[in-house]
């Protein structure tokens, strides 16, 4: 039952996402959440703390304005004190210039009681730089932007 009630509230974080509403993460964070994104570009690196995960958030959604997640078998394991979900998605975006790409991905997400302490983000980065990219040559400047860490 914990697990299904685990797979349920990730469904609901991605639909808010999809939405735009980035408090359907952010409200889900623990404190001390640790949020990661592969590779170097925009959207990489480490952030430790709310306000820098917001920021990471808020720059997403500006540079992929109608980003959206279709999610595949979600899987969980482990305790209420120490739970592991893996969510493989596949994202479709027509970023600020509308010109429409897609991408997968996984996402690890380490839950303690009820609290996201850390999310972990793997895609194929050479699909996401060839977006900033183009993202950027449209004058788009934060597509080339220093990552947000913290």
């Amino acid at each position: 039952m914990y697990h299904y009630i685990v797979k349920r509230k990730l469904r609901k974080v991605f639909a808010g996402l999809n939405a735009g509403k980035i408090e359907a993460v952010t409200d889900e964070l623990s404190d001390q959440a640790v949020h990661y994104f592969i590779g170097q570009h925009a959207l990489s690196g480490t952030r430790r703390t709310p306000d820098s995960i917001r920021l990471w958030y808020q720059r997403l959604l500006r540079l992929l304005p109608d980003i959206h997640f279709d999610l595949e078998n979600i899987h969980v394991q482990g305790f209420p004190w120490a739970t592991l979900a893996a969510v493989p998605w596949t994202e479709s975006n027509s970023g600020t210039d509308g010109v429409r790409t897609s991408n997968e991905g996984l996402n690890l997400v380490r839950i303690a009681w009820g609290r996201v302490v850390e999310v972990r983000i793997y895609t194929d980065t050479q699909v996401l730089v060839a977006t900033l990219d183009r993202l950027a040559a449209a004058n788009v400047t934060e597509a080339h932007a220093p990552p947000i860490i913290s």
